[in-house]
């Protein structure tokens, strides 16, 4: 055999060797892979297509009588005044959550990088709104925000602010913007913790040579800290929108979608139609349209992002 001949036998194994390593590293990745992809296709993906093909019945959820209804209740979702306003509070709460969780969650994290005594423990104090159960906070602003006996109206009282006291979940008016407020009291923390996480992942070089070229405090945050920041920035505005969405439990404890359906949210709306009035049918509806507008707002934010990345 020639060496040209031997040359290419080697050649040959090598390749079939570094073909089988890859199937090995293929199969590997998939042994890896596959737990995770067979229990998410199970509880979302089949449950998305459920949900879907649930919303093209008239069915009570209990019976086996289920009527087809086509798109019937999609079409009545149109012309569900309270759904509608179940989006308007839910896009109310989107925005208020986008502007004051995510500022607040910046502020604090700042704050715990400032050279005063305590941090640590403030540290703690911070998060432990988002550690409380939801039930608990829902119970303890109940007792804040009521009319008579609040603590809320009884501060407005002791420092002679009578005119600004309130029926705070009582009143329409009033209700949705207590929710939001004590919504944000609860998740402000969990984005101050992500903001911390990446700030403290800045390279100091950074800051040093800003100080040595004589940057101002607001120009090192300005030009150093918020470029690094937005990816965090867009990772957490993605979960505030789509936890904003479908926000339940919180709503449910303090107003159950009152007074008046002014705090009505879709899935407060959706969990009514479907568990109390035993329509599975209209209310998976619900729930598909909440995925779909979800899937929508999350979409533009991500096509957003990419635009700004191009121009950059």
């Amino acid at each position: 055999m020639s060496k040209v001949e031997q040359l290419h036998v080697k050649t040959q194994s090598h390749v079939q060797a570094a073909k089988k390593r890859k199937q090995k590293d293929t199969l590997a990745i998939i042994g890896f892979v596959a737990p995770a992809f067979i229990i998410y296709g199970i509880y979302v993906i089949y449950s998305i297509f459920m949900t879907f093909y649930y919303s093209m019945f008239d069915w009570t959820g209990i019976d086996s009588n289920m009527t087809f209804l086509g798109l019937g209740n999609y079409l009545t979702l149109l012309q569900d005044d309270v759904f509608w306003t179940s989006i308007k509070n839910n896009f109310i709460l989107v925005i208020a959550s986008l502007f004051t969780q995510l500022p607040i969650g910046l502020i604090m994290a700042l704050l715990l990088f400032s050279p005063v005594k305590g941090m640590r423990l403030f540290r703690s104090v911070y998060f432990m709104p988002f550690l409380m159960s939801t039930v608990a906070i829902g119970i303890l602003f109940i007792f804040i925000y009521e009319g008579n006996y609040g603590l809320l109206n009884a501060i407005l009282g002791a420092v002679g602010l009578e005119s600004l006291q309130n029926a705070w979940i009582g009143k329409e008016s009033t209700a949705i913007w207590a929710v939001i407020a004590t919504v944000s009291w609860q998740f402000a923390p969990f984005y101050m913790i992500l903001f911390r996480a990446t700030i403290v992942g800045i390279p100091e070089e950074l800051y040093e040579a800003a100080n040595i070229d004589g940057a101002t405090g607001w120009q090192r945050f300005k030009n150093i800290t918020l470029p690094l920041l937005m990816p965090i920035i867009v990772t957490s505005a993605i979960l505030s929108v789509i936890g904003s969405l479908k926000y339940f439990d919180l709503i449910y404890v303090m107003t159950g979608g009152g007074p008046n359906n002014s705090t009505e949210l879709m899935a407060t709306y959706m969990y009514k139609q479907t568990f109390t009035n035993f329509s599975m049918g209209y209310g998976s509806s619900i729930s598909f349209s909440m995925f779909i507008i979800a899937f929508i707002v999350t979409l533009f934010i991500l096509l957003g992002d990419k635009k700004r990345k191009g121009t950059d």
